[in-house]
């Protein structure tokens, strides 16, 4: 496909209640959908507050198994109502095992499968080591429209390793649903701009499209101190350029419609896939 439309999500998601949070994604995807978007991004784990401030053990309780999530069944209703795809954070519980998961689910409401989060951060305010086990998925590449995806989650988005990757095994996008804001240990910390570099270097490193949907809004549910979440979704071109953008409180959808021929003519005419040296990146795969 020459020409696909993606939209990112930008919305508050601190009620207790899940099947609002859930709902109210829910509204902004048919918003999404009638304004043409055939790909579209939720933030990271919107069925509810975003709960690895804390350590506590009753929130495992709002794990599930992939087909019996809400989120995924709520998302995969509409992707075939719609005729939409959705990439769907959710809190996987799998026997004894949690995971911070990705659900990929086609414009037919089918699931393709599953990433599970690779790199799991662990800091004041983001104590999600206590939660999720490191993924053992590897990373992945789904093709939706004709057009090959790749998704990362939220820490992922830092990895140029992971980007790479995903780009490697095919990819002609890159999408990543976050959950990040306040920094509890320094106030004055500010990450989002850089936070957007990093990503813009991905899209201008790999030549690709990158869009990335971020919650907004303070959460002090269950335990939390009133972390607040910055918002600034994007979608970026294969330069790096961003094509649309929120700021740090507006809620609702950013849509654009990439072309991805002019992606892959620009990637193969920079060449960076050509002169790439594996033979010296072998420090890349060890430990420090």
């Amino acid at each position: 496909m020459t020409m696909l439309t993606v939209a990112a999500l930008q919305l508050a998601l601190s009620s207790p209640d899940e099947s609002e949070n859930i709902a109210a994604v829910s509204a902004l995807v048919e918003q999404a959908a009638a304004k043409g978007a055939q790909l579209i991004l939720p933030p990271e784990l919107f069925s509810g507050p975003y709960f690895c401030k804390v350590e506590d053990e009753s929130l495992f309780a709002v794990a599930r198994p992939t087909a019996e999530h809400p989120s995924v069944i709520a998302m995969q209703a509409l992707a075939t109502k719609l005729k939409v795809a959705i990439p769907t954070s959710f809190f996987e519980r799998d026997g004894p095992h949690y995971y911070n998961t990705l659900a990929m689910i086609d414009e037919h409401g089918e699931l393709l499968g599953t990433y599970r989060k690779s790199h799991i951060p662990d800091g004041p305010g983001y104590e999600e080591k206590f939660y999720f086990r490191p993924g053992n998925s590897g990373f992945k590449v789904w093709e939706v429209f004709g057009t090959s995806i790749g998704v990362g989650i939220c820490w992922d988005q830092w990895y140029p390793e992971c980007a790479r990757t995903m780009a490697l095994m095919g990819a002609e996008l890159l999408l990543y649903p976050t959950a990040i804001g306040s920094e509890p240990y320094d106030e004055g910390l500010d990450t989002s701009r850089m936070w957007r570099r990093a990503m813009q270097g991905h899209a201008v490193s790999n030549c690709m499209p990158v869009v990335a949907a971020n919650r907004i809004g303070t959460e002090s549910e269950n335990g939390g101190d009133g972390q607040s979440f910055y918002g600034h979704s994007f979608i970026a071109d294969e330069w790096g350029d961003l094509v649309a953008e929120f700021g740090s409180s507006e809620s609702g959808v950013l849509i654009a419609s990439l072309d991805l021929a002019r992606a892959a003519k620009h990637r193969a005419g920079m060449g960076f896939f050509r002169d790439r040296r594996p033979d010296l990146y072998g420090r890349l795969s060890e430990d420090i």
